[in-house]
């Protein structure tokens, strides 16, 4: 299995690295140019006692990869995790412009709730685009 974590903070890279050292292959995306060329030379940009050696080693072993490109590895991956921030919006809750990001690069297949499921706080979610493919599903699920 092939899986995709956006966002390389203290949740996504730990992640990607832990279903890495697991055996599972999966690629880190990010934004920042500057943290996903760092990571590609083994620099970690968050402490974590042992990540360094976990990130080399999967690094070397061809199961961990790094990329600021997430449509380039849509088609591989059967699961795409976002681990982007959710920083608190002015009235307090979160702020999900990064997550309607991702649901945005995704694509586009399916615009309105399911029947039977429960109402969101935030109902502009069910506008989330969501992207079915062959090889990947991904769908929002924020309540």
């Amino acid at each position: 299995m092939k899986i995709a974590i956006v966002g390389t903070g203290y949740v996504g890279l730990v992640t990607g690295t832990c279903f890495a050292e697991m055996g599972t292959e999966g690629f880190c995306v990010d934004v920042d140019k500057n943290k996903i060329d760092n990571l590609k030379k083994g620099i970690v940009p968050i402490y974590e006692p042992g990540l360094d050696e976990l990130v080399a080693r999967n690094m070397q072993a061809g199961r961990l990869h790094f990329t600021t490109e997430l449509k380039e590895c849509l088609d591989e991956v059967e699961v795409l995790f976002s681990a982007v921030g959710t920083p608190p919006d002015e009235d307090g809750s979160a702020d999900l412009k990064y997550v309607l990001e991702v649901a945005r690069t995704v694509g586009s297949t399916a615009y309105s709730q399911p029947p039977g499921w429960p109402n969101c706080a935030k109902p502009e979610l069910w506008k989330i685009p969501t992207r079915v493919s062959i090889n990947c599903v991904m769908l929002f699920l924020l309540c």
